[in-house]
């Protein structure tokens, strides 16, 4: 038998789940847990071999989770509502094992908890192609030390003037690192363009 922890803040979702892997005829479900911080818990106590991780829930979220249950021999599978980017990625990279959406076949997550229990990766279509399309993304330019400089201080309120001034370089030259920087951010403006920046690590804390 697989033994499988389910973690959801949603107790409707914990019995729907529960009642849904109770036909798999191979599935047993020896817990459950409301938000990461339960489920890290449980997870150490009980040792599944799959988990089924939500990932918003309040207090510790589903990506935290993973990160702390990194190196545990249980698998995290994924189950969730978002296939954004913002959601794939983080929780990929925490060492999830695998990401499903909740509107998944009954049959296929069936499929999805024995392969994950196996160890392989199992990925929603839709998820798939999100990190298919990462991969094939060309390495980001870095921005030179000069481009920075600049944004640093765009970052701390300057002018184009002011920064022009601050750096003894003319203020159109100013506006050319600007505009390489946008390029190399893909943004548009300098908001998004310090945002990035500061997200990156580029402009540090």
């Amino acid at each position: 038998m697989i033994r499988v922890v389910i973690v959801d803040d949603h107790p409707v979702v914990r019995d729907g789940l529960r009642g849904m892997l109770a036909g798999a005829g191979d599935v047993d479900v020896v817990g459950e847990a409301a938000d990461g911080g339960e489920a890290v818990t449980v997870v150490r106590a009980l040792r599944p071999d799959v988990v089924l991780m939500d990932l918003r829930m309040p207090g510790v979220d589903g990506v935290t989770a993973i990160e702390r249950l990194r190196g545990c021999p249980t698998r995290v599978l994924v189950l969730t509502t978002y296939d954004t980017d913002s959601d794939v990625l983080p929780a990929i990279k925490a060492g999830a094992t695998g990401y499903l959406l909740k509107d998944t076949p009954r049959d296929e997550l069936f499929r999805a908890v024995r392969s994950a229990a196996r160890g392989e990766a199992v990925l929603s279509p839709s998820v798939a192609t999100r990190l298919v399309g990462q991969v094939r993304q060309p390495a980001a330019e870095p921005l030179s030390d000069r481009e920075v400089e600049v944004l640093g201080l765009i970052a701390r309120g300057c002018t184009n003037r002011e920064a022009a001034a601050k750096l003894f370089i003319s203020e159109a030259t100013v506006k050319t690192h600007l505009v390489h920087v946008y390029a190399k951010l893909g943004v548009k403006d300098r908001a998004a363009a310090v945002a990035v920046a500061y997200e990156r690590g580029l402009l540090g804390a």
